[in-house]
This record gives C-alpha cells, structure tokens and sequence, in this order.
C-alpha cells in the first residue's frame, strides 16, 4: 500500500481549461439559478416522501409483519434518497452561498439515516476527493481485510472468493457504519491521506446522542404509539437495513470499483500519472448519465465525472455539462466511463473476482 501522503499531479494540459469555459458559458446565471431551485425542490420533495413513510407507520395499523416490513422499507430507501439528492449536495455546499444553511440541511438529513455526517464529511471531501482510487489516499478504499478493492492492496486466500460472500457484506453495510464504523474513525488519528486527525469530546456527544434520537425514532417509538411488538419493530428493521444498504452499495460503488476504471499508483517521487482532472475521469464510471429519471433518482452519483470534475456545482446540472464533458475527452483522447447500471454492477463483481484471483 502506498503511504506516501505527499502525492502530487503532473502539470495539466489545456482540457479542463477549454471544459471549463464550455461549461460557463452553457451554466448563465439563469441555468445555475434554476437548477439551485429544482435542488430545493427534489429537498423538499424527498423529505416529505420520508416523513409520510415515517408517518405512515402510526396512521396504518400494522397487524401482519409483511406490511410493517414494507413501511419499514420505504422509510429507509426515500431516508437514503433523501440523503442523495440533499445530504451529498450540502456538504459541497450547492444549496446556499451562506455555509450555516448547507450545514443545516447536511447535519440534519444525512444524521437521520443513523450515521455520523461530520465524519463522513471528513473522508469524503478531505481524502476520497482529492485522490480517488488512490490506495493509501483514497478512505473509501482503505484497508478493508474482507474485500480487496485496490490491486495494490494485500491479497489473502479468502479474497478468491470474494466475489461470491460480498453481496452478504454488502447487505449489512449500513448496519456495519452505525454500530462500528463510525466509532472506528471517530477513535482514528491516520487515515488514508489524513494524518493527526482529532475529534473534540463534542463531537463524540453529538455522535451519540444523533444515534439515540435514530434509535428511539426508529425503533421504541413505534413498539410504543403504533402497537407493534418488539419482535416485528426490529425484524423490520433489519429488513429495511439489509434493503437500503445493497441499494446504497451497489448504486455508489460501481462510480468507481470497476473493470474500466484505473487505480492509479504515484512513482518513486510521489508523482500520479495523470493530471488532476484527467486522474477524476480515468478512475469515474457514469451510468445514464444525461437521463432526468436518473438524475431524479440517484441525485447526480450515476454522473460522477461530472461531480468530480465541478464538485461546486449542483447534481441538477450534471445531465446538462454531461456532453460537454464527454465532447471534451474526446478531443483530447481522455479516458470518458459509462456503462448502465446493470452493466455497471456486473462489471463490480467481475473486478471482485479479478482482484481475488491475480495480484493486479
């Protein structure tokens, strides 16, 4: 594993210059203006699909498990598409110009789903932003004993069958990041490129008590105002768990952990092989990405060249600079991913296997 945290870019060519003037002048004011509302809007939209899921478990009476089941899932999968179409947008603060709003929208809709949103803030825009698929500088590929998601990490005899036991993984992912993840990197001082992280004492609190507020929200307030036992309320919620996180893993994951993807290693010197923005494209996979229904839904992570490349800019615009961006790579003979979903997804699981059973 590279541990070298002083990586550095060769110089840049003239593409993201031209790609960048392209997309000013397609995003006027009017544009970006317009698509800050829409961002709003699907805000909105998502959050109260969330609270009327929410809401439905006291307004319907749920005698058979099968239909408190259900409710439980539509909690949690409008909760994790509230968090794509908002939480993700805050913390790149599109929403607003004022910081305190997006951090508002951010704390509150992303701490809802049960997991710490500071700390995924942190790894997010801190190390997985900066160098994608960078193993050592990357954490969302950092040591993973169980999966090998990095042909430069360890390989292990249990990793030849990796591809077969990772949907099993994959199923209790969100489980996993509210009961022990979370409380890993808050009590982690290195990780991936971060070194000497500390965590105040108020952050812990609030870690905790975020996770009391889901805990009793989810689970004691329905055993106590919606006559459901505690048997069903936590079968259920298992359920809606195992739901979303397969749902959350395999729309996120293939944006990047993919055959057509690179995983780019820095030389002797700490220098990558590509430029800053064509390193974003070479190791991004889009899927539909110039599809509204798409964009709707996965709130701009199916058109992850485009949040790489402009971060800064709202999901409700990457369907637009989308062709631009795919326009632009052309020219200059960049890498430009995109494959469906499906596609997408079957692709993850033959780089699962192919990790499993060679070193690179």
């Amino acid at each position: 594993m590279n541990t070298n945290v002083k990586l550095k870019f060769p110089e840049a060519d003239d593409f993201f210059s031209e790609l960048q003037l392209h997309v000013k002048q397609t995003v006027t004011t009017d544009v970006h203006k317009k698509s800050v509302r829409l961002l709003w809007l699907k805000l909105f939209f998502y959050f109260l699909l969330f609270s009327a899921s929410y809401a439905s478990l006291y307004v319907f009476n749920h005698e058979k498990l099968f239909t408190l089941v259900i409710n439980y899932i539509l909690i949690g999968l409008s909760g994790i598409l509230l968090a794509f179409n908002a939480s993700h947008d805050a913390a790149h603060r599109t929403f607003s110009r004022r910081p305190w709003v997006n951090e508002l929208i951010y704390t509150i809709t992303f701490n809802l789903q049960g997991v710490n949103g500071h700390l995924w803030k942190i790894r997010h825009k801190s190390s997985h932003h900066l160098f994608p698929n960078v193993d050592g500088c990357d954490a969302d590929i950092d040591d993973n004993p169980m999966i090998r998601l990095s042909p430069t990490q360890p390989r292990y005899w249990w990793h030849r069958y990796q591809h077969l036991y990772a949907t099993g993984l994959y199923f209790l992912y969100t489980l996993h990041w509210i009961f022990i993840k979370d409380f890993i990197y808050l009590n982690k001082k290195d990780l991936a490129n971060l070194r000497d992280l500390k965590h105040s004492r108020s952050l812990a609190i609030r870690l905790i008590s975020w996770k009391a507020f889901y805990f009793v929200y989810m689970l004691a307030l329905p055993v106590y105002f919606a006559d459901s036992s505690w048997s069903a309320v936590l079968i259920a919620f298992f359920i809606m768990h195992c739901t979303v996180s397969i749902f959350f893993v395999l729309t996120l994951i293939i944006s990047h952990l993919c055959m057509e993807t690179k995983f780019p290693v820095a030389d002797e010197n700490g220098l990558l092989p590509y430029g800053y923005h064509q390193h974003q494209l070479e190791v991004s996979m889009d899927y539909h990405p110039t599809s509204r229904l798409a964009n709707w839904i996965f709130g701009g992570f199916n058109s992850h060249s485009a949040h790489h490349l402009f971060p800064h800019l709202p999901h409700t615009l990457y369907a637009k600079i989308t062709p631009l961006i795919q326009t632009a790579s052309k020219k200059y003979n960049y890498a430009y991913n995109e494959l469906s979903l499906l596609a997408g997804i079957c692709s993850h699981y033959r780089y699962l296997r192919k990790l499993g059973k060679t070193l690179n």
